[in-house]
C-alpha cells in the first residue's frame, strides 16, 4: 500500500489490507512436522506463564495466537485456569489445535489479528506468548487485550542488539518485524495503560537449543558444538560480570514474559 501523505490514510481500510497480508502469509505456517519442536519451545512459554502467575488462578483464559497449541497443551495439564479459549489468524494453526482435543480447552476461533471477538473483561487472563513481535500495530492488539479481559501475560524475544537492522533478512525469515529490549517492551505497555505486577528474564534452554541445532538446522553432533553448549552457563555469567546487572538484564538474555493489568489507556500531552 502506498500511503499519500496530503490525502491520509483510511485506517479500517489499512488494517483490512494488512489482515489479508498477514493471513495469506500465516495459513500453512503450522503442520505436523513442526510439532515437537514447537512443542518443545511451548513447554518452556507455559512455565514462564505459571511463573509470573505464581499464586493466582483463573476461571477463563484466553491465548491470543495460539500457533498450534503447544503452550495450551501443557496449560491443559496445570491448574492455571479451568477454561481455556484460543484465537488464531492461520488456518493451520487452527485444525493443529482441534486435532489436539485438549480437555479444558472450551472454543477456538479464527480472528483478523486485531478485532478481538470477545465482549467486555469476558476473561480473568489473556495471553500473548511470542505474538507482539509479529504484529504490524501492537497498540492496537494492546487496547482489544485491556478491553476483554482483567490480566494479562506477555512474553516477547529480546532480539534487539547493535547492528540489528543489518539482519532483517533473518528476523522476517521467521516473522518477526519488531525487535524489543525489557525496557523498549515495557515502555509500549505502560504508555498503553498496563500496571506491570511481575517479569521474568530467562535464556533458552540447553534442549531447546540442542534441538535446533542438530534437528532444526543439521549441524553435526561434534565435540566442539557440545563444549560449546555446556560453557553457556560459564558464558553467561562472565557476560553478567562484564556488563553488569543492569546492562545484562536489558542485553543478555533471550525473552521477557510479563503478568501485567491494562488499568489506563495511552494519554498524550494529559
Amino acid at each position: 500500500m502506498v500511503l499519500d501523505v496530503n490525502k491520509g490514510i483510511n485506517m479500517s481500510q489499512s488494517i483490512e489490507d494488512v489482515t489479508k497480508t498477514l493471513q495469506s502469509a500465516y495459513n500453512e505456517q503450522y503442520s505436523n512436522s513442526m510439532t515437537e519442536w514447537r512443542e518443545l519451545g511451548g513447554k518452556y512459554k507455559a512455565e514462564n506463564i505459571l511463573s509470573v502467575c505464581s499464586g493466582k488462578s483463573f476461571s477463563k483464559v484466553l491465548e491470543c495466537g495460539a500457533g498450534e497449541g503447544s503452550i495450551l497443551k501443557f496449560l491443559d495439564a496445570s491448574d492455571i485456569a479451568s477454561e481455556l479459549y484460543a484465537l488464531e489468524i492461520a488456518d493451520s494453526g487452527i485444525c493443529q489445535i482441534q486435532k489436539r482435543k485438549i480437555q479444558k480447552l472450551k472454543e477456538v476461533r479464527k480472528f483478523d489479528g486485531y478485532k478481538i471477538p470477545y465482549s467486555d473483561k469476558m476473561f480473568d487472563m489473556a495471553y500473548c506468548s511470542h505474538v507482539i513481535e509479529h504484529v504490524e500495530h501492537p497498540r492496537l492488539l494492546l487496547r482489544e487485550l485491556r478491553r476483554i479481559s482483567e490480566f494479562q501475560v506477555f512474553e516477547i524475544p529480546l532480539d534487539y542488539s547493535v547492528g540489528a537492522d543489518r539482519k532483517i533478512e533473518h528476523f522476517l525469515s521467521y516473522g518477526h518485524i519488531s525487535v524489543y529490549t525489557p525496557t523498549v517492551f515495557r515502555f509500549l505497555l505502560k504508555s498503553e495503560g498496563y500496571e506491570i505486577i511481575a517479569e521474568r528474564l530467562t535464556n533458552t534452554e540447553e534442549e531447546v537449543i540442542r534441538f535446533n541445532w542438530y534437528r532444526n538446522m543439521g549441524r553435526n553432533e561434534s565435540w566442539v558444538n557440545e563444549l560449546k553448549l555446556k560453557l553457556r552457563p560459564l558464558r553467561n555469567t562472565i557476560k553478567r560480570t562484564l556488563y553488569g546487572k543492569r546492562r545484562y538484564e536489558e542485553y543478555g538474555y533471550s525473552a521477557y514474559t510479563c503478568l501485567a493489568k491494562g488499568v489506563g489507556e495511552l494519554k498524550i500531552f494529559g
